[in-house]
């Protein structure tokens, strides 16, 4: 059953994977613009899957996005841990591997949940 709350934690999740799965021009953009740097592309997203296993509980996600999600998380990680690139600069997001693969698998869960993801979310970041 969809309660405001369970909307609210789907949308995150889903505006979260929309700036994952936006082209790089689009995510330098969006990151200029927000004043916030490429590992909060990674991070908001971290916050949001934890809630995907309870979104798919609740019937709000479909169970096949879970393996691309989990994916995600896990490059991310591998990014994270990679100390021989800098992986985090938004040059990085037009030309590494890591970031090609994420935003292809988060493509792939919009696609399946029915979402267009076009126009990139806006946010307020509190200083």
């Amino acid at each position: 059953m969809e309660t405001p709350d369970s909307s609210f934690r789907r949308r995150l999740l889903i505006e979260a994977l929309a700036v994952v799965a936006a082209p790089a021009p689009d995510q330098t953009t969006w990151l200029e613009k927000h004043g916030v740097m490429t590992d909060d592309i990674a991070l908001d997203f971290d916050h949001a899957f934890r809630m995907a296993e309870r979104l798919v509980e609740e019937g709000l996600l479909g169970r096949d996005a879970l393996p691309d999600l989990r994916m995600i998380d896990s490059i991310f990680d591998e990014m994270t841990c990679d100390e021989t690139k800098n992986r985090w600069t938004t040059a990085a997001l037009g030309s590494d591997p890591g970031w090609c693969r994420v935003r292809g698998l988060a493509q792939n869960v919009l696609a399946r949940e029915g979402v267009d993801a076009s126009v990139l979310p806006d946010i307020c970041v509190i200083r």
